[in-house]
């Protein structure tokens, strides 16, 4: 089976109530069992037992009306692993947003460490509360350590995609990352990791955008790049740096710009390429294999679907210079925002 089917099978069972992925032999199941134990300890006993602040509130000056920007998710987008709120990714992206936006932007993080998909629905709840412009999820991982059906995370994520589309918020979603890379796993669960990983990624893209959002690959991002440099790791091995959430930054802000409308436009030479277009299913599955891919529904001669279901557009925009984590604090400053 090619990825792209793997990816349609897993993004069925979600919608229609079945599915999973099982391994043969209830030996190598149980010993795998052991080892994904053992690693998880190792990786709770160096990892942080509280949360960086949240930075919540204003970035940026001037009169207009701010845009409400909602972080939605699990640790990473917590910022768990770093100490201060300026080197978290909702701040540094409260902070770059507000510049391309040339408006306030006021940040509401509601993501909890840990969580799993299956626990989105009350931070959907609060964040629908916040009537957000635009919502940054990012999930996954506590679902592959913790071997949750694929259909049963991929169903969870889909809902809270739809309802916060319904509201009218703008939904980007950062896909599971590469756990293939975790070096407190060993082999040969790491390989297996890094499958589930991808085969997770591509479900989610699936899903997400035909409930009306879009996606941006973190496998690779959080993947080859962290295996050559393990100064992008906090000291859990498991939880990116600040370097490393810099970087995943960097490639989600280009999708919540667009989604807001503020990306600009290429200028001069520069041009910034259309993307290829393909059926959801093969756009996941290579999307979950390149590094800051973006994945939304477009249209084919005025259709938004073809003979293999939704079609959707690849695109790789060059990601644009983030602020410093100095450059945000002064940002959240001008307003008076804690970000100790």
């Amino acid at each position: 089976m090619t990825r792209a089917g793997r990816a349609r099978r897993l993004a069925a069972a979600a919608a229609y109530g079945g599915g999973g992925v099982g391994l043969a032999g209830a030996g190598l199941l149980g010993w795998l069992r052991l080892e994904a134990r053992a690693a998880r300890r190792r990786v709770e006993a160096r990892t942080s037992k509280q949360d960086p602040p949240s930075g919540d509130g204003l970035y940026g000056r001037g009169r207009a009306k701010p845009l409400v920007f909602t972080v939605l998710g699990d640790s990473s987008a917590v910022g768990l692993g770093v100490e201060r709120a300026t080197e978290t990714p909702g701040v540094l992206l409260a902070a770059a947003l507000t510049e391309l936006a040339e408006r306030p932007v006021r940040l509401v993080r509601l993501a909890v460490s840990g969580a799993e998909s299956c626990e989105l629905d009350p931070q959907v709840e609060r964040a629908l509360a916040e009537k957000p412009d635009v919502v940054l999820i990012m999930i996954g991982a506590n679902d592959v350590t913790t071997r949750t059906r694929p259909a049963v995370s991929v169903r969870h994520l889909a809902d809270a995609v739809r309802r916060l589309r319904e509201s009218g918020a703008q939904v980007v979603v950062g896909t599971c990352p590469d756990l293939g890379t975790i070096r407190p796993i060993g082999q040969p669960l790491r390989l297996l990791a890094r499958r589930w990983s991808r085969q997770m990624a591509a479900a989610q893209t699936i899903a997400v955008v035909e409930a009306g959002g879009r996606t941006v690959s973190l496998g690779s991002v959080l993947g080859p790049s962290f295996a050559q440099d393990r100064s992008l790791f906090s000291v859990d091995e498991f939880h990116p740096s600040a370097a490393g959430y810099a970087q995943a930054a960097a490639v989600i802000l280009p999708a919540l710009a667009d989604a807001l409308g503020v990306w600009p436009a290429p200028t001069g030479r520069r041009r910034e390429r259309r993307g290829t277009v393909r059926p959801v299913a093969r756009a996941a599955a290579r999307a979950a294999g390149r590094p800051g891919t973006e994945v939304r529904a477009t249209e084919v001669r005025g259709s938004g679907t073809g003979p293999l279901g939704t079609w959707a557009r690849l695109l790789r925009r060059r990601p644009t210079e983030l602020p410093t984590p100095e450059e945000a604090g002064e940002a959240a400053e001008a307003v008076e925002v804690p970000v100790g």
